[in-house]
């Protein structure tokens, strides 16, 4: 007998267009012969949404749907309440993934929801996702590790109200040129290079409109590379790596969706060595944040030193036909359907 996986996608973050796109991957490459699906997306206002078909997904006519999706946190009833009208029908739910980016989605608020409900679900925990999603304290785990990060300077929303001592804080403690980012944001939504001290008042007030914590980090001038991660959080396999080439500056959103000149490269050259400190510093990060199921961790290596710098890690990273996660574990011998199957398995082994 098949299980029935729940597959939610879309979401109230400034990423739900990607995720349409990652969750249509996903449910695509789903496993017919072991699985049967129950498509849940959640609109950019917050209404979750019982949706027919895949190709209701890639049109968007999903959006116009009627019927709602409510997965109860009654652990007595472990499934997906669909209401159409009068009509109250119940689907059981064996597994849910969420295949959700941003908020709302990849920091722990939904985790919670199915941990209440006692349902397995795809990735990482409440705790993994919701530390993970914040850069700030993503930054405060790992300065545990030894690994090297960006030096950073925290600013919060309210003291913008006093904007010359922001500003002050920064310069104090960085040279020019800065990133500036949202420090719950993903996709680099809101995230600003700031080369002098117009660039950095208007990056922050940037990045303020999307949370209320925001990042100041030195920039790093290096190669942008990325490894992924799977496994139960004791067993951890790392993969390869990719590098971003950016067609901007730096791999903002829109040099990631739409700008052709962006490219990724499986299995850069890299000194010797160095994959495999990607690989191993990769997997002591998913570790030391309680990781489960799978991430994918960002880094540089810097010019001039050849050093290991850690960027940050994303808990629910993309299934676009342009992501590197998919990529990287299809350069190993892991097509979408297997990796897919594999992380819907892990589930109930929380």
């Amino acid at each position: 007998m098949n299980k029935t996986v729940a597959i939610l996608f879309g979401g109230q973050s400034s990423e739900h267009d990607v995720s349409c796109v990652s969750g249509a991957t996903v449910i695509r490459n789903l496993d017919t012969e072991r699985y049967d699906a129950i498509l849940i997306g959640i609109t950019k206002d917050g209404r979750w949404l019982a949706v027919d078909s895949l190709k209701e997904v890639e049109n968007g006519s999903w959006k116009n749907g009627k019927k709602t999706a409510i997965i109860s946190p009654d652990r007595s009833r472990k499934g997906v309440l669909i209401i159409e009208g009068d009509q109250v029908t119940f689907r059981p739910v064996d597994v849910v993934f969420p295949v959700l980016h941003g908020l709302y989605g990849e920091d722990g608020t939904v985790q919670g929801l199915f941990t209440l409900a006692g349902i397995p679900y795809v990735g990482c925990g409440v705790l993994c996702s919701a530390v993970s999603m914040d850069k700030l304290y993503t930054k405060i785990v790992v300065d545990t590790l030894g690994i090297r990060q960006a030096k950073y300077v925290s600013v919060f929303g309210h003291e913008l109200a006093d904007m010359d001592a922001c500003v002050a804080r920064v310069e104090e403690s960085l040279p020019y040129p800065v990133f500036v980012k949202p420090s719950n944001a993903g996709s680099s939504k809101g995230v600003n290079k700031a080369h002098n001290r117009t660039e950095l008042v208007y990056a922050l007030k940037e990045a303020s409109y999307h949370d209320r914590k925001i990042l100041v980090e030195e920039t790093i001038v290096g190669r942008e590379i990325e490894c992924a991660v799977l496994g139960d959080g004791i067993t951890v396999d790392a993969s390869g790596v990719g590098e971003i080439l950016a067609a901007d500056e730096f791999y903002s959103y829109d040099a990631k969706y739409n700008n052709e000149d962006s490219r990724t490269v499986i299995g850069p050259e890299l000194p010797d060595g160095k994959e495999d400190e990607f690989r191993e510093c990769a997997r002591s990060i998913f570790r030391a944040l309680d990781g489960f199921g799978l991430a994918r961790v960002d880094f540089f290596l810097e010019k001039g030193t050849d050093e290991v710098v850690f960027n940050e890690i994303n808990t629910l990273p993309g299934f676009t036909s342009i992501s590197m996660y998919p990529m990287l574990w299809g350069d190993r011998g892991l097509d979408k359907t297997t990796l897919i199957t594999k992380l819907i398995e892990l589930a109930p082994r929380r």
